[in-house]
């Protein structure tokens, strides 16, 4: 399978530019399945809910239109985060598109920071999607810190992590090593560049968006340039789980005596 990421510094608040950014990143792209960042449409300093309130939208908004007519367009699936508006809820989501249209949205369960100030916590679930008979789980920035959303997707049969990020801190790459080793996944990180200044808020971005292998093997990490990058990897790979004759990472585990 061709997978890889967009890595860029977004606007905020001028969603069609943004959307134009990843549409010219993308045009001569060769792939099956692209992860975006968080929030890539929008950018992510809101300054109040009201703020929000304007650029959030429905899981099948402007943004999703778009999405699926580039999935179209180059026969490829999506993961892109979003600012998702249902009813008098804001969620910090993030969607998969395939060419017939939506597959699926996640929302975020571990708010980071300010987050808890405009967003309501995901209630969704860690939920395992196929595309193109590959299981697929979809992350949101912040959950990555926390080894039961990982390990919940891999027990549920995922083989490749779609991870949308707009991190700041610099220890989830490197973490990413571990993460996809402990649970025998490949893990596609789609980070944002650049910074945002805005009132009394100001985050910069770490890019170095990757691609991990199911032995914690690095396939390719960016620096902090805008980017697309796609490899060929191979999703059967992490449907083993044996480390060696006698140990398999999941038949291993000791459910009996854990949390007690």
């Amino acid at each position: 399978m061709k997978a890889g990421f967009v890595q860029f510094d977004p606007v905020f608040g001028e969603k069609e530019k943004n959307l134009a950014t990843v549409e010219k990143l993308l045009n001569s792209i060769d792939a099956e399945l692209i992860v975006l960042p968080e929030l890539f449409n929008t950018g992510y300093t809101f300054l109040d809910k009201i703020e929000l309130d304007k650029l959030a939208e429905p899981a099948n908004g402007l943004t999703y239109d778009f999405m699926v007519q580039l999935a179209r367009q180059h026969k490829c699936a999506f993961a892109y985060g979003f600012a998702e508006k249902d009813n008098n809820a804001f969620f910090n989501s993030a969607a998969l598109v395939a060419p017939h249209g939506l597959i699926s949205v996640y929302r975020k369960s571990h708010l980071y920071f300010e987050e808890k100030n405009l967003f309501t916590p995901g209630d969704t679930g860690f939920q395992v999607l196929e595309y193109e008979n590959t299981k697929l789980g979809l992350l949101v920035c912040y959950d990555w810190i926390y080894p039961e959303a990982m390990r919940t997707l891999a027990l549920k049969g995922a083989q490749i992590i779609l991870h949308c990020a707009n991190l700041v801190m610099s220890y989830c790459p490197e973490a990413h090593k571990t993460r996809a080793l402990e649970n025998g996944v490949f893990i596609i990180l789609a980070n944002r560049t650049g910074e945002e200044k805005r009132g009394d808020k100001s985050y910069e971005f770490i890019g170095q968006s990757e691609i991990v292998g199911p032995r914690g093997k690095i396939l390719y990490r960016a620096k902090v340039e805008e980017c697309v990058h796609v490899i060929d990897i191979d999703p059967g790979l992490a449907l083993d789980k044996k480390m060696n004759i006698y140990n398999d990472l999941m038949k291993d585990r000791r459910e009996d005596i854990y949390f007690k």
